[in-house]
């Protein structure tokens, strides 16, 4: 073979050497998954002939729900559900009953897709992923206002691409007295976190022979009653009692200020 086509040979395999190399697969993460097309309310891709460009989806699996509105994955990242906020587990009204809401949409071990809104903060200040979760094609945040587990929270004022959605799905939960709308006395108030409180105990009745406790207006008290505690309070009874007035002793410590109204939190 001469010089010419042994040169041309040895190129032949140097180029085949090259392009035989392939980079080694990286492995992936609950949170560093291929993205997955974005799907819109309820569920189906946008058909429009422009369409905005779809946020970044990533998928995991869940690994535990903390409360109404806060999951953990398997990886261990926290998951807060954006633009939305639940009552506390902690005491509040209708709490539990929010986490239980959620682990019924999402229990252990289900996979999720998780979607970030550009135009929303990444991460809260407990350093929690703000994201929006599906479920296969269920809007989790969307399904937990809708049914008034939750209500929908625009924090610094600021809306997604699902404001509209979670405003009306709010406004019809409480105006059917769904969930904490009609288990609690709460107020819709897009600016700041769900809060909810125990609806007042219905005002006692008077007592035998029309007698009321003299110290207090407003509301009858029986005067036979061992002592009285603030509805949704920490007293232990017997009785209960919402907002009165005092306007005598205070014998049943309900007005600790002294501003004369009893029960006012």
């Amino acid at each position: 073979m001469g010089r010419l086509g042994t040169a041309v040979v040895l190129l032949v395999l140097a180029v085949s050497g090259v392009a035989c190399e392939v980079a080694p697969d990286e492995p992936t993460t609950d949170e560093e998954a291929e993205p997955v097309p974005s799907l819109g309310v309820t569920g189906e891709e946008d058909s429009s002939a422009t369409p905005p460009p779809a946020p970044r989806s990533r998928t995991a699996r869940v690994a535990e729900v903390l409360d109404g509105d806060t999951i953990r994955l398997a990886s261990g990242v926290r998951v807060r559900l954006v633009q939305i906020d639940a009552p506390e587990s902690s005491g509040e009204c209708y709490g539990e009953e929010a986490g239980t809401a959620l682990r019924q949409l999402l229990p252990v071990g289900a996979r999720v897709r998780l979607e970030r809104d550009p135009a929303l903060d990444d991460v809260d200040r407990h350093d929690r992923r703000l994201r929006y979760v599906f479920r296969s094609r269920t809007n989790v945040n969307l399904s937990l206002v809708r049914s008034g587990a939750a209500s929908v929270w625009f924090f610094d004022g600021d809306r997604g691409r699902f404001a509209r959605e979670l405003l009306a799905g709010a406004r019809t939960a409480r105006a059917q007295k769904r969930g904490a709308w009609g288990a609690c006395r709460a107020r819709l108030d897009p600016s700041g976190a769900f809060e909810t409180h125990p609806k007042l105990a219905p005002a006692p009745q008077a007592a035998a022979g029309g007698d009321c406790h003299p110290s207090y207006a407003g509301t009858c008290l029986d005067p036979s009653v061992s002592d009285y505690d603030c509805t949704g309070g920490s007293g232990n009874g017997p009785a209960f009692t919402g907002r009165v007035r005092v306007v005598g002793h205070d014998e049943y410590d309900l007005d600790p200020n002294g501003d004369g109204v009893g029960c006012e939190n």
